[in-house]
């Protein structure tokens, strides 16, 4: 039967999802070609996928929202949140409340990832743990994102499920009165009991702190003697078996950042390394350079003021990922140095130009002051420095304001599809010049869009062969004797627990045609179990790998995998409890 190569194919998926090592577009992506050579997929329809509304919706919101970020809109409250004082459950609350709203409107990850540099500044600022808070705030990213049509994808998805289905999408604001209540909910316990259970990981005071980097850094002067005498970086490099990190020279006085590997170094040149002592020693026998004692040379030197020494984390998305320094020639092509590696909390000391980078790894990367933060964002990672106010944000804020709105008002009033009225929103960020043309395409999540357009013939593929049908009729068959509210549940719980497992677009996108066909199976609408769905696809909270906003915060939060469970479950009870009852208030079965 054909259902059976759906099945099979669905059971490779999960295994792959649950492994990890392959990216989850590219899953989706071998699904797709699996069921159009099996026949599951018409061939002429396989990219179909691509145009559907909602794969266009969600790339329109990620543009909006990097609209909003550029406006400086997230900024001018961010430094207004800078003044709520030391309190660590005023911190919790008014971070969370605020990356909940923001995520109601803009990509949730976008959202936690503006706020972070903040919440990190903050903890350290005030002596709190970085992980009492984000966590709480990842969470609040996801409550926040259930609120509305544009909040989160799976949100989008079920909309034109339901839109193919009666003829109707949901609107805008169709998944509020549930999804707002459930993000109080959540909310309030996140503040009164959530952060109390997560583990205290140590904190540094200041950014300084973090790594200790100066522990490590040494300078040496080239001498007459030196072996290394008129020889290049490249010699040097090829020659050394100690780990050794060349940092930048001093000559003349003057701070040479970054040198080249044809650089030659010079009697009396300073060179600037990171080592440890013993790594030290060694090399300073094998080459015959000079320890310079009292550190003030590339204090001093011209140019040193504007080296700056930032913190970034490695997005889901970055290019790093799967790559190392060495690989990616970060200091040639770059200008960047690679300083320190922290791991779950944990630094990394050796070999740091062949660890290969991974989600949620916080760098410690130096390079010139006016280019650092450009060029981490280039590379997909996300800088942890205290951010300033962006220039020019009272002329562009009243203007993204002016089209966002505009473009929810035609939606709401029927006027435009959500996605045609998005597009042309993201289309008028670009043209009013809120956000740059060169920002358009990089602020899109290709993967999650790639992932979309391969899983939607998948999951059209479960229905049309029958899948969908034989899942909920076993699913009926189980719960021959439930109450309607428990078949509910039942379809709540299954969804959120495989959104902790995969990603939750694609879990949605797999649930949406299973809970349609319980639904018909109980003679019910399909609402109730459509909205169900988008709640789960949104509760990812027991797993880092579930949600993009959880792994984000893995690294500088330095919280293990069990971590998640600590808060994630009673909070996902919660969910549970207060969803069922007010779905089938708001939405009748």
């Amino acid at each position: 039967m054909e259902y059976h190569i759906v099945f099979g194919t669905l059971v490779l998926v999960f295994v792959l999802f649950a492994w990890g090592r392959i990216r989850h577009d590219f899953v989706a992506l071998i699904a797709l070609f699996i069921l159009v050579i099996a026949g599951s997929v018409d061939a002429a329809a396989a990219f179909k996928g691509f145009g559907h509304p909602a794969v266009i919706t969600v790339a329109a919101v990620l543009v909006i929202g990097k609209g909003l970020e550029f406006s400086g809109l997230i900024d001018l409250l961010g430094k207004w949140v800078m003044k709520i004082g030391d309190n660590l459950l005023l911190q919790v609350l008014v971070l969370s409340v605020l990356v909940a709203v923001a995520s109601a409107f803009m990509n949730n990850v976008g959202a936690l990832a503006i706020m972070m540099p903040i919440a990190i500044h903050m903890a350290r600022k005030s002596g709190n743990p970085p992980s009492y808070i984000l966590m709480p705030i990842a969470f609040a990213s996801l409550l926040g994102g259930m609120t509305t049509l544009i909040g989160t994808p799976p949100n989008i998805i079920i909309a034109t499920f339901r839109g193919e289905e009666m003829g109707e999408a949901f609107g805008m604001f169709d998944f509020s009165p549930v999804g707002v209540t459930l993000a109080l909910a959540g909310i309030v316990f996140i503040v009164l009991v959530g952060w109390r259970l997560l583990p205290k990981r140590s904190s540094k005071k200041s950014d300084s702190e973090l790594f200790d980097i100066d522990d490590y850094i040494s300078e040496l002067e080239v001498t007459s003697d030196s072996k290394i005498k008129d020889k290049n970086l490249r010699e040097l490099e090829e020659k050394s078996e100690e780990e050794i990190q060349i940092l930048g020279l001093v000559r003349n006085n003057k701070r040479i950042h970054a040198p080249e590997r044809e650089e030659i170094f010079l009697e009396k040149d300073i060179i600037i390394v990171e080592a440890d002592a013993e790594n030290l020693k060694t090399f300073m026998e094998n080459t015959g350079l000079k320890l310079v004692g009292d550190k003030k040379f590339r204090k001093d030197a011209e140019g040193s003021d504007k080296i700056a020494v930032t913190e970034a984390i490695v997005m889901a998305d970055s290019n790093l990922i799967g790559r190392s320094a060495a690989h990616l020639r970060m200091r040639s092509r770059y200008g960047i140095n690679l300083l320190a590696v922290a791991r779950r909390d944990q630094r990394i000391h050796r070999r740091l130009d062949h660890i290969v980078f991974r989600v949620g790894d916080v760098l410690l990367l130096q390079g010139r002051e006016h280019l650092l933060n450009d060029t981490i964002t280039s590379l997909g990672c996300l800088p942890l420095a205290q951010r300033g106010l962006r220039l020019g944000y009272k002329t562009t804020i009243p203007t993204a304001l002016g089209i966002f709105v505009a473009s929810i008002i035609t939606v709401v009033a029927g006027l435009l599809p959500v996605q045609v009225a998005f597009m042309m929103a993201a289309v008028g960020m670009v043209l009013s010049g809120v956000l740059p043309m060169k920002n358009v395409y990089t602020s899109i999540d290709w993967p999650v869009i790639v992932l979309l357009g391969a899983m939607i013939p998948v999951g059209v593929a479960l229905e049309t062969s029958g899948g969908a049908g034989e899942i909920a009729a076993l699913v009926l068959q189980l719960g021959n004797a439930l109450p309607p509210w428990a078949m509910l549940m039942i379809v709540l719980v299954v969804t959120m627990f495989l959104s902790d497992i995969i990603n939750n677009a694609a879990t949605v996108v797999l649930m949406a045609p299973i809970a349609i066909s319980v639904a018909n199976g109980l003679g019910f609408s399909a609402d109730p179990f459509l909205m169900a769905v988008a709640i789960g696809g949104s509760c990812a909270f027991l797993t880092p790998i579930g949600h993009q906003s959880n792994t984000l915060v893995m690294g500088p939060g330095g919280y293990k995998f069990t971590d998640y469970w600590r808060m994630g479950l009673p909070l996902e009870a919660i969910i549970v409890a207060v969803g069922v009852p007010m779905i089938m208030w708001i939405w009748p079965l």
